[in-house]
């Protein structure tokens, strides 16, 4: 039961895609950065025990003394997790290699597929005021993919733009109707992003025409570029907003967060 005590909480976006390399992280990280340019209070939270989320804002391993996995398995305290990053706006709960291990000891918690639900509503997160929490998932449909649904309002999916990219999406819209069915009757798409897009490939304009006819009003607008910089961004531990505010990475990001913001106004006027 809810406590209408309590201030409303952030929207819970989980971005996921059981492939790798399509552009999970690097649009997490941006998205986050492209909300908080836009004045939004972010959580990031990284669930991939590659840490990549936490590495590209600069959180090196040395800082990272409590991490996500000490959320889901140890029961911190929230405040103890979150760390400021360089980004005005931007916080996160960083990722270390520990997190490898979460699957196979999260399976003896009889509460193993809501640990990241209940971790992300302690009392404690009140205090940051977010606005959203984003969630980067691992590439695969772990048990960590599983939390992150579970506790998440909608699902984000990054869709690289190269042949077979909608043949694994069919497993992951399946997992997402199982959890509505099981745990999250109010989880839905947020939407697909076309990522890595090169508009001078005809391979990239035909996956995002059978994206379109197939799945609809589910595909954003905006397309991600191919785009050099948002590629070296990473290695300066900085957002492609930071590294090179101009580019059209930096703008296709802007307009992605500006199309969620404004998907999320009119759901509230429909609510």
């Amino acid at each position: 039961m809810s406590d209408p005590t309590r201030p409303p909480g952030p929207k819970i976006i989980a971005v996921v895609n059981q492939k790798g390399g399509v552009g999970k992280t690097t649009t997490t990280i941006n998205l986050g950065a492209a909300l908080a340019e836009l004045g939004f209070h972010v959580l990031l939270v990284d669930i991939d025990p590659q840490g990549n989320a936490s590495t590209g804002l600069g959180i090196g391993r040395e800082d990272r003394r409590l991490t996500t996995y000490d959320l889901l398995l140890d029961e911190a305290d929230i405040q103890d997790v979150v760390q400021e990053t360089d980004v005005e706006g931007l916080w996160i709960t960083p990722a270390t290699t520990d997190l490898s291990s979460a699957d196979i000891e999260m399976i003896a918690n009889e509460k193993r597929s809501y640990l990241l639900h209940d971790a992300l509503r302690q009392r404690g997160i009140d205090k940051y005021e977010f606005d959203y929490v984003l969630i980067d998932c691992p590439p695969s449909l772990s048990l960590l993919t599983v939390n992150a649904m579970v506790a998440a309002h909608s699902v984000l999916v990054p869709l690289q733009s190269e042949f077979y990219a909608l043949e694994g999406l069919s497993q992951l819209l399946l997992t997402v109707r199982e959890i509505r069915q099981s745990a999250n009757p109010d989880l839905r798409i947020e939407g697909i992003v076309m990522t890595m897009f090169d508009t001078r490939n005809n391979l990239s304009r035909q996956v995002e025409a059978d994206a379109r006819d197939n799945l609809g009003a589910l595909v954003f607008k905006t397309i991600i570029p191919r785009n050099v910089r948002i590629s070296e961004a990473p290695s300066f531990a900085v957002p492609v907003l930071d590294y090179d505010s101009k580019s059209k990475g930096s703008e296709a990001y802007r307009a992605l967060a500006a199309e969620i913001v404004a998907l999320q106004g009119q759901q509230q006027q429909r609510g």
